[in-house]
C-alpha cells in the first residue's frame, strides 16, 4: 500500500544488488559512482560486468556482496556494501582493489594499457571510532610532496554508521549526502514520499525498483531469506564475541591466579612453581591452591 513505509532496506544483499546491480539501473550506479568519486570527468555510462541474477540467490553464492563496472573510459569500479566492521575488511578492501588492477595485465600487455581501478565500500556501520567522518578517500600519495599517483587505484571508505542528515536537510544536500541518507533510510519512508524527495531520474529509478520488490512475491521471499541469513550471521557473530569474552575473563583469572599462587610462595619461603605448570591446570584447581597457600601462610602468622 503507497502509505505505508516501504520496509525495504537498500542494503539489503537482495535489494541493493537489484537496485545497483541491475544494467537497466545503470543511471543510479552511475549517479552514485559520480557522488562518491566526484571525478573531473564525469561517468557517463558503465557496463556491469556482475549483473544481477537471480541463480545467484538460488545458489547462495553472494555471502561477498560487490557490484563490478566498466565506464565508457575503461575505468574499473568494484562497490559494495558491508553491514559491520568485521577483521580484515580494510586489507581485504584493498586485496580485492590490487586484484583488480593487477588482472588487468595479459600477456603481452603493455603497463600503459592498465586503467584505474576505484574500489569501494559501503559500511552500514563504523570502523574508525576515533573519527566521525563519513567518507575516507584513499590515494598513492607522496608524503613529500603531495604528488598523486593519478589514474592507478583509490579506495574509498564511507562509515555510514557516523551519517547523521535529517530529512529537513535534503533539499539542500549534495548528491552523496542524497544517496546516503536513502541508502541508511528508503525503508522508513513511503514510496510517494521518496519520489517526493527525490525527484531526480536516477532516485526515481532506484525508488521505484526497491517499490517493486515489496509487491513481486519471488522477490520478497529473496529479500526476507537475505535479511534472515543477516540476522543469523549477526546471531552468530554476536554468540562469538561473548564467547571470546567469557574465555578472556577465564584467562584473566587464570593469569591472576599463577600469579598469586607465586607470590603466595614466595613469601612462604618456596620455590615458586614454574609458570608453565601452573597454566596447565584448570581455574578450579588453581582456586584451591591458592587456598591452601593462604590457609598456610595464615597458620604460619598466626
Amino acid at each position: 500500500m503507497m502509505d505505508e513505509p516501504l520496509g525495504i532496506s537498500p542494503t539489503n544483499d537482495f535489494a541493493y544488488k537489484k537496485v545497483f546491480g541491475s544494467q537497466a539501473n545503470a543511471l543510479a550506479l552511475i549517479s552514485l559512482l559520480n557522488a562518491i568519486l566526484n571525478l573531473s570527468r564525469r561517468i557517463a555510462s558503465v557496463t556491469i560486468q556482475n549483473p544481477f541474477n537471480y541463480q545467484d540467490f538460488y545458489e547462495d553464492k553472494l555471502s561477498v556482496l560487490d557490484i563490478k563496472a566498466v565506464d565508457e573510459a575503461g575505468a574499473i569500479y568494484d562497490v559494495e556494501m558491508q553491514i559491520d566492521a568485521h577483521l580484515g575488511l580494510i586489507q581485504r578492501l584493498v586485496f580485492y582493489g590490487c586484484e583488480l588492477y593487477a588482472g588487468q595485465m595479459r600477456s603481452g600487455g603493455s603497463y600503459t594499457d592498465l586503467k584505474p581501478v576505484f574500489a569501494i565500500c559501503l559500511l552500514e556501520g563504523v570502523i574508525w571510532p576515533d573519527s566521525r567522518r563519513v567518507h575516507h578517500a584513499f590515494r598513492l600519495v607522496d608524503q613529500g610532496s603531495g604528488r598523486v599517483l593519478s589514474n592507478t587505484i583509490e579506495f574509498h571508505m564511507l562509515e555510514m554508521g557516523w551519517y547523521n542528515l535529517s530529512v529537513s536537510e535534503l533539499a539542500n544536500a549534495n548528491t552523496l549526502d542524497r544517496w546516503l541518507y536513502w541508502l541508511m533510510h528508503a525503508h522508513e519512508h513511503t514510496e510517494e514520499e521518496l519520489l517526493s524527495l527525490f525527484p531526480e531520474a536516477e532516485f526515481q529509478q532506484a525508488t521505484e525498483t526497491l517499490a517493486a520488490i515489496k509487491e513481486i512475491t519471488e522477490d520478497k521471499q529473496m529479500y526476507d531469506a537475505t535479511e534472515k541469513a543477516r540476522r543469523d550471521r549477526q546471531w552468530a557473530l554476536n554468540a562469538k564475541l561473548a564467547e571470546g569474552e567469557l574465555k578472556g575473563k577465564i584467562e584473566g583469572k587464570i593469569e591472576g591466579k599463577i600469579e598469586l599462587i607465586r607470590t603466595l610462595e614466595v613469601l612462604l619461603g618456596r620455590v615458586p612453581t614454574e609458570e608453565s605448570q601452573l597454566k596447565e591446570r584448570k581455574l578450579e584447581e588453581l582456586e584451591k591452591i591458592v587456598t591452601e597457600l593462604q590457609s598456610h601462610l595464615r597458620s604460619r602468622i598466626s
